[in-house]
């Protein structure tokens, strides 16, 4: 856990010890398994930049984080904010190439859509609506629990996630 450790632990700004390590990680795949263990004894704060990199790396390289799916789908309900929205967005990210697999992240997904911290219902929203999107056997199913929420949301953000994708999926 060196490389990651020393990283996370460096007096350098978040946003570039997050940046530092998905390029190592997109050169070196090996290090995923370093910043899974790191996760587990890190603080919350190196936790979330964890799974940070992850969803940076799922961007472009979903191949290389279907691994860790699990994993991501055990943190969903984290109580950190930042790892709850940060694995949603995996998730999201996931979605289009491996539409079964992420499917079994939604009913955590949706314990998220009632969280109080607007990010972490965003993300959720992002990525239950791409889900929707990739996946049309749970599309129907979906669309219906997206109305439930948009009724219940006060956030226009996190409602016009639902609506957009309402609208594609109409």
């Amino acid at each position: 856990m060196g490389l990651i450790r020393d990283i996370l632990q460096s007096k350098k700004k978040p946003k570039e010890k997050v940046s530092l390590l998905v390029k190592k990680v997109r050169k070196d795949i090996n290090l995923l398994d370093e910043v899974v263990r790191y996760f587990e004894v890190g603080s919350t704060a190196e936790k979330g930049s964890c799974i940070e990199v992850m969803e940076y790396v799922s961007q472009d390289k979903p191949d290389l984080i279907l691994p860790y799916l699990d994993f991501i789908i055990k943190h969903i309900n984290d109580d950190a904010p930042r790892v709850k929205w940060e694995t949603a967005r995996v998730i999201g990210n996931l979605s289009s190439k491996y539409q079964d697999e992420v499917s079994k992240s939604i009913e955590k997904l949706f314990l998220n859509t009632k969280d109080k911290g607007t990010v972490v219902r965003w993300s959720a929203a992002f990525a239950l609506t791409e889900i929707a999107k990739n996946n049309s056997k749970l599309q129907e199913k979906l669309t219906q629990q997206f109305n439930q929420i948009i009724k219940k949301e006060d956030n226009n953000g996190v409602k016009n996630v639902y609506l957009k994708a309402l609208k594609i999926l109409e």
